[in-house]
């Protein structure tokens, strides 16, 4: 059986409260797919220099991998109907970039 794509962990943990009362939750460990070598989306991005910091260029990598796959998956559902227009254009804007 092939495989269908890459597959990743992701652990979110929170390591400090802006506000003290706040509940702590327990740390936030995923496996999921992608089609494509985040990794190597991330160093296109980060040389790409297209934001204020570099880790604002890892966050927008793996937020933006997420949030299409996930899309994809779910390309019927009514939620993203007027987005999916909006969206084609970012990524031809992200992969035109230099």
């Amino acid at each position: 059986m092939a495989k269908k794509g890459n597959r990743y962990r992701l652990r979110l943990e929170l390591l400090e409260l802006l506000r003290p009362d706040d509940k702590i939750n327990s740390p936030i460990e995923l496996e999921f797919g992608n089609h494509d070598n985040i990794f190597a989306i991330i160093e296109k991005m980060k040389k790409r220099d297209r934001f204020k910091t570099e880790q604002d260029s890892v966050e927008f990598a793996i937020g933006l991998k997420l949030f299409s796959e996930v899309m994809l998956k779910n390309r019927d559902n009514p939620l993203f109907e007027d987005f999916r227009p909006a969206f084609g254009e970012l990524m031809k804007k992200i992969k035109s970039a230099k």
